[in-house]
């Protein structure tokens, strides 16, 4: 005899379980269409691996799992699928899912089965068989078996035949008649986990099922175990309390504590993939309350709802059905939903069975709750904390604790739906938590973003800086007279001094394969003007000259007119055009050191090194200074020569005869001489500038 353990709180309603028990399992038969959810688990729904118009056999799967929480769905019967897409779902919200809808053929016609070798087989191949086999927890949590599986070497192997809530009874009914196929689920799931012991939970107001089970066990080590009837034993963790006595904390692992539970439901549905071969098509139901047959049926998954209450034979359609229990059960929206697989027990409301809850008022902190609280919760101060939406201290106060069994709900004499207040705020928690793991995602991509541009534009500049760098290398190779300046890359600067001497070589380059530009050839232009104004100073001079003579001739042909002579204008005249060639000498020789500024800039530019070392030609700097030197001396020579003029028409006023036998005055072959020099200094200047142009601008 198993010592037996108890659990905080617990309440004893009606159990109303006569009604679905007094006949044995009841087989339907299919209904046209079959809704298939493809969300038959808690984790993602299932990818669809058929197509519509597609004839499929009864097994043959039709959806393939989405992850380690997600299960596989499988063809119930042979037929067509005729739809895929949303449809109404077997949830209070009564959104509708990605359904597959399949026609039956009525031939039932299997796809070839497969049974594994579970004694041969190891543990990931077993788990991965009953993963694609899309078998889930049946006692409502649908949680994948093969997960549940996932631990090996506990001490204890706690088999569920509890069936606490009122009304259900399909639980019941599977152990009366198919405690066989129970035990061999029991004898497989206990090889995987390498349990140590079995122990088999039973409340004790089923004795047929009590019977069944122990008969099943003869001659094993399996114990089946008669507990007390107390809402909610049936709990994992409040099964595992009474059965071992050891207490399950919220976050931890009944598995980390060296205990497994399993649904009996869910241990024939192990029997069935294992042994034979068969997916998770079909499961018992119980139909009850204002129905004119209430049974348990085996029902195919995706079996429309409403058409199930019609072959149970509902007294109203129009009524409310529960599917599950009446404390933890949920009201549906739409009956046009298929049967899933979390669905146990369908109830059709009636007045008789389900009177009006009265209006809820106001929360007398009484108590009552806390009493019945199998968590051991203090569910007024959540009810305060959830209606008021501070969630962070619901949550200090072991929110998530709740098991939502509704017991509380059931005794509170203020009529508050307090179950639906935690509903509330747990689903406000999740929808935050979703929203921060959205913005903590979405600043993650925005982060990586911004370094994937930084990291574009640095390689975009490695790359850039490498092809000038050998742009550069190309260039300098390829012209000669350029000495070369070794690009080592390396470092980032070295990078981009060689990118800037690429560029600049390219633009002296193009400068070069262009023609010359006019400012390019001012030196040469302001050369030839200096020998222009050159040889306008000689001319101005032997004018001079010639004027000097012929007034030398008038004073000595009419001596009274020498006395008073009139004021020589060769000289002015002369000065004047000597100061406008100065001026024009100043203005060329600014032009030609522009220029020559110009040009040099380019040269340093293109070849950095030859523009550090090479000295600044002077040449049109030169040549404009000489150019206004041979001015100035045009000038002075110009007013020499006046002056002399003056004094030899003085000295022949005083002296007529020796006027007459003087010799020639020699001043003006003197300017002339003079400015023969000057203009022979001024051309070989112009050749010297044209040479040093000539030099720096070689071919390109």
């Amino acid at each position: 005899m198993s010592r037996l353990y108890d659990f905080h709180g617990g309440i004893h309603p009606p159990q109303h379980k006569d009604a679905a028990t007094g006949s044995p399992i009841q087989a339907l038969p299919l209904p046209p269409l079959l809704h298939i959810a493809l969300a038959q688990s808690v984790g993602n729904a299932a990818r669809p691996t058929v197509a519509v118009g597609q004839r499929v056999r009864k097994g043959e799967t039709l959806a393939e799992p989405d992850g380690r929480l997600s299960a596989a769905v499988h063809a119930p019967t042979s037929g067509t699928i005729t739809a895929i897409g949303p449809h109404p779902f077997a949830h209070p919200s009564g959104l509708p899912v990605d359904t597959l809808t399949l026609q039956p053929d009525g031939l039932d016609e299997w796809l070839p089965r497969q049974p594994l070798d579970w004694q041969q087989a190891d543990a990931a191949t077993l788990r991965q068989h009953l993963q694609a086999m899309g078998v889930v927890g049946l006692g409502g949590a649908v949680f994948p078996t093969h997960l549940k599986l996932a631990a090996s070497k506990l001490a204890t192997l706690v088999v569920n035949g509890a069936e606490c809530e009122p009304f259900i009874s399909c639980d019941d009914l599977l152990m009366r008649e198919r405690a066989a196929g129970i035990v061999d689920g029991i004898r497989i799931a206990a090889h995987a986990l390498q349990a140590g012991e079995v122990l088999i939970g039973i409340e004790d107001n089923k004795p047929q099922a009590i019977a069944a089970m122990q008969a099943a066990c003869a001659g094993t080590a399996y114990r089946v175990v008669t507990i007390p009837t107390k809402y909610p034993s049936g709990g994992a963790k409040q099964l595992i309390r009474i059965l071992t006595g050891i207490e399950v904390p919220h976050g931890t692992r009944a598995t980390d504590l060296g205990v497994q539970c399993l649904n009996v439901g869910t241990l024939y549905a192990i029997a069935r993939a294992v042994l034979h071969g068969e997916p998770l098509l079909s499961r018992i139901v119980t139909v009850t309350g204002a129905v004119t047959r209430a049974a348990n049926y085996e029902v195919a998954i995706g079996t429309p709802l409403a058409w199930l209450l019609q072959q149970a034979g509902v007294a109203d359609p129009n009524a409310d059905v529960i599917m599950g229990g009446p404390m933890m059960g949920i009201t549906l929206p739409d009956l046009a939903a298929g049967l899933p697989k979390a669905g146990n027990c369908l109830i059709a409301k009636s007045a008789a069975l389900f009177p009006p809850r009265p209006a809820e008022q106001a929360c007398i902190r009484c108590g009552d709750c806390a009493s019945v609280c199998p968590a051991e919760l203090q569910p007024m101060d959540l009810f305060w904390f959830a209606k008021s939406r501070q969630f962070g201290k619901a949550q200090e106060r072991h929110l998530f604790d709740c098991i939502e069994c509704g017991a509380c709900s059931y005794v509170c004499p203020s009529q508050i739906p307090l179950v639906d207040y935690y509903r509330f705020a747990k689903s406000e928690i999740w929808a935050a938590e979703r929203d921060k793991k959205s913005a903590t995602l979405a600043r993650q991509r925005h982060e990586f973003r911004q370094f994937r541009i930084e990291r574009d534009k640095t390689e975009k500049a490695e790359r850039l800086a490498a092809r000038a760098a050998e742009q550069a290398i190309k260039l300098a190779a390829s012209t000669p007279a350029a000495p070369t300046v070794a690009a080592t890359p390396g470092t980032g600067d070295d990078a981009k001094k060689a990118a800037i001497a690429a560029a600049l070589a390219r633009a002296s380059a193009q400068k070069a394969a262009q023609p010359l530009p006019e400012a390019h050839t001012s030196a040469l232009d302001d050369n030839k003007k200096a020998a222009i104004e050159a040889a306008m100073a000689r001319a101005a001079a032997r004018k001079a000259a010639a004027q000097a003579a012929q007034a030398d001739n008038t004073t000595a042909a009419n001596p009274d007119s020498a006395a008073i002579p009139p004021a020589p204008q060769t000289g002015i005249d002369d000065a004047k055009k000597a100061a406008i060639e100065a001026a024009m000498a100043r203005a060329a020789a600014r032009k030609a050191a522009a220029a020559e500024a110009t040009q040099a800039d380019n040269t340093a530019a293109a070849n950095p090194d030859s523009a550090a070392t090479a000295p600044a030609p002077q040449t049109g700097i030169d040549v404009a200074k000489k150019a206004a030197i041979e001015a100035a001396m045009a000038r002075a020579a110009a007013r020499k020569a006046a002056a002399q003029a003056a004094q030899a028409d003085n000295a022949t006023a005083a002296n007529p005869d020796h006027a007459a036998t003087a010799p020639a005055p020699q001043t003006s072959i003197d300017d002339a001489k003079k400015a023969a020099i000057e203009a022979a200094m001024a051309r070989a200047a112009a050749r010297k500038a044209a040479a040093a142009e000539a030099k720096k601008d070689p071919a390109p």
